[in-house]
């Protein structure tokens, strides 16, 4: 889709398309009502002011478009129209030794029953050991604390899928 397409597309079709870069509805909104944007810089920049509008509540619905970090028949099945994205940001737990695809596991496990959402991690260039290693640190956060940095993650993901929708 180049910016254009992006512009002129109807409310719903710009909808779905942010949709697929970050799934809370209140910044999907806020990006369609910011529109025209004058330049890939211009929608980048309304991206972030948009974004830091948001609450964790926004936040969490955001996370709800992810699947977990090396969970690939989710990824599948569930995420279908962002398969490819995620597929390739999560590209190196394809090739992880089974010990770190078990802990990761847990570590998913343990850190949804603890903070009640999944671990976002932006896995672009990330090894499954490092998210791993993330995760593994992350989890000693108060939730206060992580849901800031999850959010961040958020926002990170949310830029490369919108470089990757204007690609």
């Amino acid at each position: 889709m180049t910016l254009e397409e992006l512009n002129q597309s109807s409310a719903e079709v710009c909808k779905a398309a942010l949709e697929k870069c970050c799934g809370s509805s209140s910044w999907t909104e806020g990006m369609n009502s910011l529109r025209p944007f004058l330049s890939k810089n211009d929608l980048l920049e309304k991206a972030d002011l948009v974004w830091s509008r948001c609450t964790p509540s926004d936040g969490l619905e955001a996370f709800t478009h992810h699947p977990k970090i090396g969970d690939l028949e989710n990824l599948e099945k569930k995420f279908a129209s962002t398969k490819d994205w995620a597929g390739g940001e999560q590209k190196s737990v394809e090739t992880a030794a089974r010990e770190t695809l078990l802990a990761l596991a847990q570590g998913n496990t343990d850190y949804e029953n603890k903070f009640g959402y999944i671990f976002i991690v932006c896995a672009s260039g990330k090894t499954a050991e490092e998210m791993l290693t993330l995760l593994q640190n992350r989890i000693h956060h108060s939730a206060e604390e992580e849901i800031q940095i999850a959010m961040g993650e958020q926002h990170k993901i949310t830029h490369l899928r919108l470089e990757k929708l204007l690609a």
